[in-house]
């Protein structure tokens, strides 16, 4: 059947999402995924199953929403919650089996690898690159046509500059030029085999595999040579080496290295991961500024209180900026980055009162738990208030998981959340933000992703 309740090999109703006869919620998903988790929610409570497809190939979904259980599915049951569904494949088939994609030994070991380069006093040394990018997208903005940009594109662009400069160095041109565009091409082959119920095989000549491989081999190949160029150089006292070269040369307790496969897996995932994700949080950031010109103010404010003298924002100064932080966490509650996280279940767990079956394709959705009313009193609205240290005291740790969760909790969240203040500070010393698009549709995409532009009018900042 296509709605009502389900019921798992050991005899408890699992709330199922009404659907169509033969297809269930099939279509619903595609056109608005996020709205169909919510509306799971609204009308069934924390776990909902949700059945899409014809029968034969018909996904059971095993939604939970709350966030006691997002920690059980991230946190003290990560185990159990594998990264085995046909959507995580999909996407370790185009962009490797990085710290992403890979799972148990592998991603020890790569973590283990990796953890050293990630430290704060580390990834505080980057400030400088982030902010010599953004000061290119603001040079940039001095010409812009009307006054008007649309923060989408400006936030993706400056994120891919920003990562690839601390990857690569001075090869950043060259690779940002690739990146821009190859992944589209990549990205959307895999959110169409991700998502679709059948698939043919990647090496069937099609239209859509042909122009994918292609699109894999420009971008593969771009990164195996600036790779060959780093093997085997070692890493310098002085802390200005790119990523890159410190991933070379990268080596654990056990005497493990990468190879040079394994350097390009990484450097995907990190591409991938760490532009699209910092590029959403920045640009729903101002945008949401541009409509809500008190907060904007306020924000500017503070702002300009710590860089004074038109200093460049350094490292140190996040923690001198808490409300400019407040609002950027609370842009990432209404808009999650990673808005639905998928795991399968390896054995039956009961969650919230239901069981989740072994074998079970379960998400968590960041979009619909940031929106919880158990959590958050008038969700929809804007308030950065809701993230002043009291308030977040108070709250479950994983109503707000921006960044995932448990032991596999993003890496670079320190990062992304380093570039985003010092962009921030940046951008608000020198315009306000008028919103001109003033709803923005969106979709579930390997990241979340905008249908249509984001656009503000900026106006300098007379100081």
């Amino acid at each position: 059947m296509a709605g009502g309740t389900g019921t798992t090999a050991d005899g408890v109703r699992v709330p199922g999402l009404e659907g169509v006869p033969l297809l269930g919620s099939l279509f619903d998903l595609k056109s608005d995924s996020l709205g169909t988790y919510l509306r799971a929610r609204q009308r069934h409570g924390d776990v909902v199953r949700i059945s899409a497809g014809p029968p034969g190939l018909r996904a059971e979904l095993y939604c939970v929403f709350s966030a006691e259980g997002a920690q059980r599915v991230l946190a003290s049951e990560a185990a159990n919650f594998r990264k085995d569904n046909a959507f995580y494949q999909e996407v370790r088939d185009s962009f490797g089996n990085g710290l992403l994609t890979s799972q148990d030994g592998d991603y020890v070991r790569q973590r283990r690898l990796l953890q050293p380069l990630f430290t704060r006093k580390r990834v505080d040394g980057y400030a400088g690159a982030v902010a010599a990018e953004t000061e290119g997208v603001l040079a940039a903005w001095a010409q812009a046509r009307d006054g008007v940009v649309d923060v989408s594109v400006e936030m993706t662009h400056l994120a891919l500059r920003a990562v690839s400069r601390i990857l690569f160095g001075a090869d950043v041109d060259a690779t940002a030029d690739v990146v821009h565009r190859c992944f589209p091409v990549i990205t959307e082959y895999v959110l169409r085999r991700g998502y679709s119920p059948a698939n043919l095989p990647r090496t069937w000549p099609t239209p859509g595999n042909r122009r994918a491989a292609a699109a894999m081999d420009e971008l593969y190949a771009v990164c195996d040579g600036i790779v060959a160029e780093r093997r085997g150089a070692a890493p310098g006292p002085a802390g200005g080496e790119d990523l890159l070269t410190l991933m070379a040369g990268a080596r654990s307790a056990d005497d493990a290295t990468f190879d040079s496969a394994e350097l390009r897996d990484q450097v995907l995932v990190f591409l991938l991961a760490g532009h699209e994700t910092t590029a959403t949080s920045l640009a729903f950031t101002l945008h949401l500024l541009g409509r809500h010109p008190e907060e904007q103010a306020r924000a500017r404010e503070e702002v300009l209180g710590v860089l004074d003298g038109g200093r460049t924002p350094g490292a140190a100064d996040l923690e001198r900026l808490p409300y400019l932080t407040q609002v950027l966490k609370e842009a990432m509650r209404l808009y999650p980055a990673a808005p639905v996280i998928g795991r399968k279940a390896v054995a039956a767990t009961e969650i919230g009162g239901h069981v989740i079956p072994a074998g079970a394709d379960v998400i968590l959705a960041p979009w619909v738990t940031h929106r919880h009313p158990r959590y958050w009193s008038d969700p929809e609205r804007f308030d950065p208030g809701r993230f002043a240290p009291q308030a977040e005291a108070g709250r479950h740790r994983y109503a707000w998981f921006p960044f995932g969760g448990g032991p596999r909790a993003c890496i670079g969240q320190h990062f992304s959340m380093l570039e985003s203040v010092i962009a921030l500070a940046m951008f608000l010393r020198a315009y306000e933000f008028e919103a001109v698009d003033t709803r923005i549709p969106v979709s579930a995409g390997i990241t979340l992703r905008t249908r249509g532009p984001a656009r503000c009018r900026i106006r300098r900042v007379e100081v």
